[in-house]
């Protein structure tokens, strides 16, 4: 094309774009198509199209379907078409790299860039100065992108987050993340019963579901999913810590913790190895059914077999039997025979009101010993929480120094995460401290003073664990009636007590029964 054929193409578009903080600013697309069609108007440029491109950032190209529909107008109509009118050079790009291409491009085509308010043309002063000028866009956008970047990051070192808060939360208009009254107490609820480790992620995302929580996206609440609740419980936002992919520190946060640090770090000892995406397998099922508690308690003496149960039909009514699951034809009882025998057991190894008493004396040493070894392990897990704390203070420093890389500050902030969880669980890892030993006695006194009358009012369950913790190995039932069983040694400690004429309360203080027992 010579340069006569050029010079007589009078077509033109405009390309008009504004950004979120532009259109705030009224930045208008409508000003600066003003403008662009005065210029126009001006060189005897006729506007055939405009394409607008209205909250788009110019970082790059990408993201931007009304740049992309320019540049393959302008190769299909580079016959037709003169020039590409812009308010400002920094409306095509403010990456000076993508600038020089789109231009490239455009020059190629024979098509003239015009910026209706610079100095633009294809001498190589005009070329220079839209380099300049596309220059001075990016080092604007970078000085703009470095100020946000430490503004988000001075934010997230005084405790405050830059983003949603998480379930339980809100945003106030401070922009500090506050409690959000319909959720707060449910999602604390959900972290209470998780920390009791005797439910799954699967389990607690339907429990959760039904206490009526949901997730948000774009305005919509949606149910929570097995992965959204992994999510939810790795958050360590919940316990009073801000922590980031971005920066390497944990800060403490402004907002007010959920939970304790500890019950934190005793939920991911339990969620530790377990499989979010799979169902529980090799889970036993027990059938329990108040009319035989003894089912599968009680063994067979020929077999061995635990007893199973059913009921007989009689000539007026059904019958509950035990009878061997193993079809021992001989072991066979009728249920509330063998649920009497138990009782009577029972009965003739409950200790004596002395034994008792004394029993009872040496739990509460034993728990005043304990808990004060337990005052001054927790001292110690103090010291080496604060030890793994300045360690992972210098692993960041030496990371950002760049003395460690990225690979090797994930590593060993890995590894002193895991130590921090299992000092953390071992600190917390005691039931004791939640017990009034006084009422604890006096359960012990209630259940063991009648053993006969405790089992008699127990559940099926609570008659397995009381069965269970005197008779370890079982209970075998023979052909005669009788049972074959082992007490277990605490229990057989106490019934062979003899008090040796020694009353309890001895004013001197001689205790060698409890310090027998303890033997």
């Amino acid at each position: 094309m010579t340069r006569d054929e050029k010079n007589t193409k009078t077509d033109a578009i405009l390309y008009l774009r504004v950004s979120t903080e532009e259109q705030v600013d009224n930045f208008s697309l409508g000003t600066q198509e003003e403008i662009c069609r005065k210029e126009a108007t001006r060189m005897g440029m006729k506007i055939v199209k405009i394409f607008r491109e209205e909250g788009k950032s110019a970082k790059t190209i990408v993201g931007r379907p009304q740049l992309v529909e320019l540049l393959k107008y302008c190769r299909q109509n580079k016959k037709t078409l003169g020039a590409v009118f812009v308010y400002r050079l920094d409306r095509l790009s403010r990456k000076t790299a993508d600038y020089l291409s789109i231009r490239k491009s455009l020059i190629n085509y024979q098509i003239q860039l015009i910026s209706a308010s610079e100095p633009t043309g294809t001498s190589p002063t005009d070329t220079l100065l839209e380099t300049i000028l596309a220059s001075f866009a990016q080092h604007d956008n970078d000085v703009r992108s470095e100020r946000t970047r430490n503004g988000m990051h001075a934010r997230f070192m005084s405790g405050l987050i830059t983003r949603k808060p998480p379930l339980g939360y809100l945003m106030n208009p401070q922009k500090i993340p506050v409690k959000d009254p319909e959720t707060w107490d449910l999602v604390k609820q959900a972290w209470d019963l998780m920390a009791t480790g005797t439910k799954s992620l699967r389990e607690m995302a339907i429990i959760m579901n039904k206490l009526g929580l949901r997730t948000k996206s774009h305005g919509k609440p949606y149910e929570l999913r097995t992965q959204t609740a992994h999510r939810i419980f790795k958050n360590k936002f919940y316990a009073g810590i801000l922590t980031s992919d971005t920066y390497k520190e944990e800060v403490k946060g402004q907002h007010t913790p959920m939970i304790t640090l500890e019950q934190y770090y005793r939920v991911q000892n339990i969620l530790e190895g377990r499989c979010v995406n799979k169902k529980a397998l090799n889970i036993k099922k027990t059938r329990l059914n108040q009319k035989f508690p003894l089912r599968r308690i009680i063994k067979c003496a020929e077999c061995g077999t635990g007893l199973t149960a059913g009921w007989s039909k009689g000539r007026t009514k059904r019958y509950p039997y035990y009878r061997c699951a193993n079809g021992c034809k001989q072991t066979s009882v009728r249920a509330e025979v063998l649920d009497e025998t138990v009782v009577e057991l029972l009965r003739s190894i409950t200790p004596k009101k002395e034994c008792l008493e004394l029993f009872t004396q040496y739990v509460v040493e034993e728990y005043e010993s304990r808990l004060e070894n337990i005052k001054k392990a927790k001292n110690v897990a103090d010291g080496e929480i604060q030890r793994l704390k300045d360690m992972r203070k210098i692993l960041v420093e030496k990371n950002m120094m760049g003395i460690y890389t990225d690979e090797i500050f994930m590593e060993q902030n890995a590894l002193i995460e895991k130590k921090m969880t299992v000092v953390e669980v071992a600190k917390s890892d005691s039931t004791l401290e939640k017990y009034d030993i006084h009422k604890l006695s006096d359960f012990i006194k209630a259940t063991l003073s009648d053993l006969g009358s405790t089992y008699k009012r127990s559940t099926v369950s609570q008659a397995k664990a009381l069965i269970g913790s005197i008779f370890p190995l079982g209970i075998s039932y023979n052909i005669d009636g009788t049972l074959n069983h082992e007490i277990n040694p605490m229990y057989q400690a106490i019934l062979n007590y003899d008090t040796q004429g020694i009353s309890y309360g001895d004013p001197m203080g001689n205790r060698t029964p409890v310090t027998r027992m303890r033997t």
